[in-house]
């Protein structure tokens, strides 16, 4: 028997058996997952897998969690006394077990043994760089397949494990980010395989959001704050949703926690709209151009989950939230702060959430001994190159103009070849 039931957040509609999915009649409007638990810890599991409140049965592989700790270092130089940090990706020292190096695992091991549950054989999976490493790293473990899709401009700041070189993975030689998830939508079609879903996809948001159930195991509360960095707007939107259930509960506090979202300028466009507040994106701030001058590539979505009805918008104007703009200089100060702090190293797009506290606490945005949790997407990357290992993707390169034949045959080629 089921845990969970789905739900339409705009008509209310309940439905079942879905999988990456809208209401029938509400095309617009995301799905929510309802939990029979109103305990969203289990003693029985371990890793991601001890929080029930994720759409999954019966997990199949071992999936470390995310780690919270209450920060000292850093919080001291940012003049907070209450500074938890959650940090996704590898730190052995601190119990940092994600060798992909971002917390794009959690959302791929939920959607992964969420689809393999509902009979699907295989994902296409579009990413920019995070999404396609931590896939390619639990398709290997899992022994669910997926073929990734990725932007060529992407590829410099992109890596792999050793053992997911095997995975297929195209890279589009002419777009961005949005053309790799068109891409990935067509090859889907072509291959008669699902496209992995994107933000509709309720296991996704779910397992990101187990953050924020991290969080709460430590802290026994909610956050006053949380601060992330956004390209889609994905994990934000499941940190909103568990912060829902959480308060529902009445277990942890009586207040929602404020998002503080941010982006890397000049390719900045929730941040434009949500300054002007509006719910529509404007074009203007969605060209492809702006793309070339910003540090964190991961986060450059012309496709965000800004305007659907429980998206990024909503989110904020529910929780009087906050987003930001972030220079690439602030960007490189706010990792080499961070660093010098914790003894780790943290990603471009971490260093956009970093930043944003920063900017936060001097402008009195948050208080010196509120409560506040700092999402750490990603970090590691030069310890575990230590440790480990990393390798360059050797991707197949095609046109975003390629013909279906075309794709399907070269793809076909390729997995008879592997």
């Amino acid at each position: 028997m089921s845990h969970f039931n789905i739900r339409c957040r705009k008509c209310g509609k309940e439905l079942q058996e879905v999988y990456c999915a809208f209401c029938e009649h509400c095309v617009g409007s995301l799905l929510v997952t309802e939990y029979s638990s109103e305990d969203p810890f289990r003693s029985d599991r371990e890793g991601l897998w001890r929080f029930d409140w994720l759409p999954v049965h019966d997990p199949l592989f071992k999936q470390p969690g995310p780690v919270v700790f209450r920060s000292e270092r850093f919080a001291s130089s940012a003049g907070l006394e209450n500074l938890y940090i959650a940090f996704n990706g590898y730190w052995p020292e601190r119990g940092g077990k994600i060798e992909s190096c971002t917390f794009k695992e959690f959302e791929a091991a939920a959607v992964l043994q969420n689809a393999k549950e509902n009979g699907v054989e295989g994902l296409i999976v579009a990413s920019a760089g995070n999404t396609a490493r931590a896939f390619s790293h639990l398709s290997v473990i899992s022994g669910f397949p997926v073929i990734i899709v990725v932007p060529k401009m992407c590829l410099l700041e992109m890596w792999y494990l050793e053992s997911s070189l095997a995975i297929p993975t195209i890279a589009i030689e002419d777009g961005d980010y949005a053309d790799s998830i068109d891409m990935a939508k067509r090859i889907a079609r072509i291959m008669d395989m699902p496209f992995e879903g994107g933000v509709k996809n309720i296991a996704k948001r779910d397992g990101l959001g187990a953050v924020l159930l991290e969080a709460v195991s430590v802290m026994r509360q909610l956050p006053d704050h949380y601060f992330q960095a956004v390209g889609s707007g994905t994990g934000a939107i499941g940190v909103w949703e568990m912060a829902e259930r959480v308060l529902r509960t009445g277990k942890y506090g009586s207040h929602m926690t404020r998002l503080h979202l941010a982006q890397n300028l000049p390719f900045a466009p929730m941040v434009k709209a949500w300054e002007s507040r509006s719910s529509e994106l404007s074009p203007n701030d969605l060209r492809p151009e702006l793309i070339s001058e910003i540090t964190t590539r991961v986060l450059s979505n012309r496709y965000p989950a800004y305007s659907v009805q429980g998206g990024v918008y909503d989110a904020l104007k529910s929780t009087g939230g906050m987003m930001y703009g972030i220079e690439n200089d602030e960007v490189i100060e706010a990792m080499d702060l961070f660093e010098k702090a914790e003894g780790i190293d943290i990603v471009p797009a971490s260093g956009v959430a970093v930043a944003a506290l920063l900017r936060a606490t001097k402008e009195d945005k948050v208080k010196r001994n509120d409560k506040i949790l700092l999402n750490i997407t990603g970090g590691g990357e030069v310890r575990l190159k230590k440790d480990k290992g990393r390798h360059v993707v050797e991707p197949i390169f095609i046109s975003k103009y390629i013909s279906d034949e075309n794709i399907e045959g070269i793809i076909c080629d390729h997995l008879k070849k592997s």
